[in-house]
């Protein structure tokens, strides 16, 4: 039998398969991005967690990597956001990937410039709010995924979502093969998301020590949900530093909001005011406490401890459950070669038994 993987979604962004990398913070990078789209998937560069000056040159030089279309991602409460959606209209990027949306004026200036609105959703109402204020596409994440997440697992969520709005919607939360591509599809989905699978790659600039750390994960129950960073619920692998803030009390957890607040005072460039302001709109948008907004405001810097300085013990390590099931770093170019062979495999399988 004859298997396409072209989809709704291949067609909107300009890949050639259905596979999506996730933009997660410093890992998310022109390297990372440029091997993922070489490799026929489609790559979002993370901007939550850089400045513009350094957003654009990232721009620039996944472009000189790679001659394929590529995304941003940006948060709608970071202090530049406005600055990283003039970079995405004037370097023509092709898509955008947010959290929340950034409201109705910003995304149809996006759209009307031709750029794909695809945020990412981990709720039914948080879907349908999106498709409201315009989304092209809708990334919805289950429970199973890394990071921020919600309660309800990926299948029953992507079953929801289906059901209600009628733009593609791409499965995000427990994917790392072909399988589970396969999987997707049959659900309905136009394609699926992956963050901790491209995390776990040759071209992921996440220092060895950390990579260790992730590889040495095969349990699933050590890959928990905690409130204890920021109060809102993330997906992260059980370390040192989660049991010391889950042990330590808010005093702790106010310590590390600010000398994490400094750091990114110092990595940004962002006044006072401007710091204060981000945690001022995360504090008003979801209902979050002074200490949580302050954490959340500032959590990248806790992340890069890990990503960046090599340090997994002292940072947050997010990850989704199937970190329990990598044990590999290939190159994303094999990667993405073995998810399409799976997946052709597993449908022509599938097509065979109900012949």
């Amino acid at each position: 039998m004859a298997v396409s993987l072209q989809t709704r979604l291949t067609a909107l962004l300009g890949c050639r398969y259905p596979i999506v990398q996730t933009a997660m913070g410093w890992v998310a990078d022109p390297r990372l991005v440029a091997a993922t789209c070489n490799a026929g998937g489609f790559g979002f560069l993370a901007g939550a967690t850089i400045e513009p000056r350094q957003m654009e040159a990232a721009i620039v030089e996944t472009r000189r990597l790679t001659d394929q279309p590529f995304g941003v991602n940006f948060h709608m409460y970071q202090a530049n956001a406005a600055d990283i959606v003039e970079l995405v209209l004037r370097h023509q990027v092709r898509a955008v990937s947010y959290s929340r949306s950034p409201g109705k004026q910003m995304v149809a200036r996006l759209k009307d410039a031709g750029v794909v609105c695809m945020p990412t959703v981990g709720a039914l109402k948080h879907a349908q709010k999106a498709v409201e204020m315009g989304a092209d596409v809708v990334t919805v994440q289950g429970g199973e995924g890394g990071g921020h997440t919600g309660a309800v697992p990926t299948a029953m969520l992507l079953g929801q979502v289906l059901d209600a709005v009628q733009v593609p919607v791409v499965a995000a939360g427990g994917f790392k093969d072909g399988r589970g591509l396969v999987a997707a599809l049959a659900q309905g989905a136009e394609g699926i998301a992956m963050g901790t699978r491209f995390l776990m790659s040759a071209e992921s600039p996440v220092p060895a020590a950390t990579l260790a750390r992730y590889l040495a994960v095969r349990d699933p129950a050590q890959v928990i949900v905690s409130r204890a960073i920021d109060g809102m619920p993330q997906r992260m692998i059980r370390n040192e530093l989660l049991d010391a803030l889950e042990s330590g009390g808010s005093l702790r957890r106010w310590l590390l909001a600010l000398r994490s607040g400094l750091a990114y005072r110092r990595h940004t460039g962002l006044g006072l005011g401007q710091l204060l302001g981000s945690a001022l709109k995360m504090r008003q948008g979801a209902g979050l406490s002074a200490t949580q907004s302050l954490m959340a405001a500032n959590a990248p810097m806790v992340i890069q401890k890990a990503m960046v300085e090599g340090l997994p013990a002292e940072g947050v390590l997010p990850a989704g459950q199937v970190a329990a099931g990598i044990d590999s770093l290939p190159r994303c170019a094999e990667l993405i070669e073995q998810i399409v062979q799976d997946a052709e495999r597993h449908l022509d399988a599938l097509y065979r038994r109900l012949s």
